[in-house]
């Protein structure tokens, strides 16, 4: 079985030039938790999720510096929570997304995927036909493709 037969063809993403308030937009009309972010040729430049977005505005705690010359301490957080929420609403998307993103041909084995998605620890693939985003392919995905001829 190959990526293309199990992938979910009406892929949900956001361009490399809009905001996080895009992004948040999207996951709560549809309840997902991560979009691939594309240019305007339809190309994966990178990949944000809910955890991009919680790292963000969680609190960050002061850091204590020690090197052998000198001690510093590099504060954390001064603003409060619903600041760091009101903030992060209006960055470029491209501050906070990854832009090294695993990706899979529409041609590859689902075992192949099966074995990324576990080995890399994520949850979703985008699938790519030519270099460009033709698909993605989810965990639940791969999980309902590979076992429903046995139950």
């Amino acid at each position: 079985m190959k990526a293309y037969e199990s992938m979910k063809q009406e892929v949900i993403t956001v361009n490399d030039t809009d905001l996080i308030r895009t992004v948040i937009e999207r996951f709560i009309q549809s309840g997902i938790s991560g979009v691939p972010v594309i240019n305007a040729e339809q190309e994966v430049v990178g990949y944000i999720s809910d955890g991009d977005i919680m790292r963000a505005i969680g609190k960050h705690k002061d850091i204590i510096v020690d090197t052998f010359l000198y001690v510093d301490v590099i504060k954390g957080d001064e603003e409060d929570y619903e600041d760091r929420i009101r903030h992060i609403l209006n960055r470029p998307v491209m501050e906070l997304a990854r832009r090294k993103v695993v990706t899979a041909d529409a041609e590859t084995e689902i075992e192949e995927i099966a074995a990324t998605l576990g080995a890399k620890r994520i949850k979703k693939l985008p699938i790519l036909k030519a270099g460009r985003l033709v698909g993605i392919i989810s965990r639940g995905d791969v999980i309902r493709h590979s076992f429903k001829q046995f139950m």
